[in-house]
């Protein structure tokens, strides 16, 4: 079972917590990491492959190059957890067990308020249901995390009023499950609101009082912002933090001295490239560590390869100031791929022409011994 207690984690992030981020946030003191969300349907239709080139795990769906998820067992053993976006008791097993070998827990998302999540019942929609979300976990822990020895988990946010939030942690911790992070938010508050922390100490006796642990969510800004709001609401040594916003913009959060962005880019794109991480969320995620003012801001976006991307970091000065202009290389990179569509469109019109050449002397051929016939 994993150790939650008093552990400070990286949160489930949609893009953001794949491979390479869950990566450098371990190598920066993250105590666990979470995995993006991933639907219940999604995560059935995967196939297991293991990746010996990369030392990784893909499930990956027939027919699509990038995986739905990827797990690196050397680094991420003994401290990742799989979210899992469901409605439904049995979607919710079939996609546990898809990936319960290769991950140390499974935890339910029961609190993100976006559509992608809320549709169909999901996400933060499950607070609306509570006796669904009771059910879907008891079935989890006893037909997943008891066999398996795994740890199950939940992740809500506060209802409208202590009271109602209260009693729903009553009953969640009932199901059986190991450990539940609340985001001390509601519903309809957004990330740029004040977290409303009056009340945790009381969630937490209910915790205690079934043997479960918890994590807080919500406005954590790095481990020593972690250290002063566990003095200033005097918080049992016991309860955990949870980073999300920031440890998307910087994955060394969780040191005591996090690095600044200009090294962070550095160490990401090694880590991005190493395991093979495709271009699109590569980008994004430069996009959320680049300051919006930097000038690498616009070079990043500029790019449209990972050798691209490599040659801006190759410019990349100490102190994040460029030591040289990488738009002449990027143009230059431009003007290759277009002469290669030129060339690919010049030979796919000549394979045309010799093909309907063909058709005409195979037709005219016909003719002629229908003629003879």
């Amino acid at each position: 079972m994993l150790p939650f207690a008093g552990k400070l984690v990286l949160a489930p992030m949609v893009r953001a917590g794949e491979l390479p981020t869950r990566i450098l946030a371990i190598k920066n003191g993250a105590d666990l990491v979470w995995g993006p969300e991933i639907i219940d349907k999604k995560l059935i239709q995967c196939h297991r492959h293991v990746n010996e080139k990369l030392g990784c795990v893909d499930y990956l769906v027939d027919g699509t190059p990038s995986p739905v998820f990827r797990t690196c067992p050397q680094i991420e053993k003994g401290k990742m957890v799989c979210q899992i976006g469901t409605s439904t008791p049995s979607l919710a097993i079939q996609a546990a067990l898809t990936v319960i070998q290769d991950v140390d827990g499974i935890d339910i998302n029961a609190g993100c308020p976006k559509h992608f999540s809320i549709h169909s019942g999901m996400g933060a929609a499950l607070l609306r249901t509570p006796d669904k979300l009771c059910e879907i976990l008891c079935e989890l822990v006893e037909k997943v995390g008891k066999p398996y020895g795994k740890t199950i988990s939940v992740k809500i946010r506060l209802l409208d009023n202590k009271e109602q939030t209260l009693q729903l942690i009553t009953k969640i911790c009932q199901t059986g499950i190991c450990h539940l992070t609340v985001h001390c938010r509601t519903i309809p508050m957004r990330n740029r609101e004040q977290p409303i922390r009056d009340y945790i100490k009381d969630i937490y006796k209910i915790c205690q009082a079934h043997d479960v642990t918890l994590i807080i969510n919500g406005g954590i800004r790095s481990r020593s912002h972690f250290r002063e709001l566990q003095r200033e609401l005097q918080l049992p040594e016991g309860i955990g933090g949870m980073i999300a916003d920031c440890g998307e913009q910087n994955p060394t959060v969780f040191l005591d001295s996090p690095a600044e962005w200009f090294d962070v880019v550095k160490n990401y794109f090694t880590i991005a490239e190493d395991y093979d991480n495709n271009l699109g969320n590569t980008k994004y995620m430069l996009s959320r560590i680049v300051p919006g003012k930097s000038k690498f801001y616009q070079f990043f976006a500029r790019c449209k390869t990972m050798q691209e991307i490599k040659h801006v970091i190759g410019l990349l000065g100490p102190k994040g100031d460029p030591l040289g202009d990488p738009l002449p290389f990027i143009e230059d990179c431009r003007q290759q791929e277009k002469l290669a569509k030129q060339r690919a469109n010049e030979l796919k019109s000549k394979q045309r022409q010799t093909e309907k050449r063909q058709s005409l002397e195979q037709g005219d051929l016909q003719e002629s011994k229908k003629i003879k016939t």
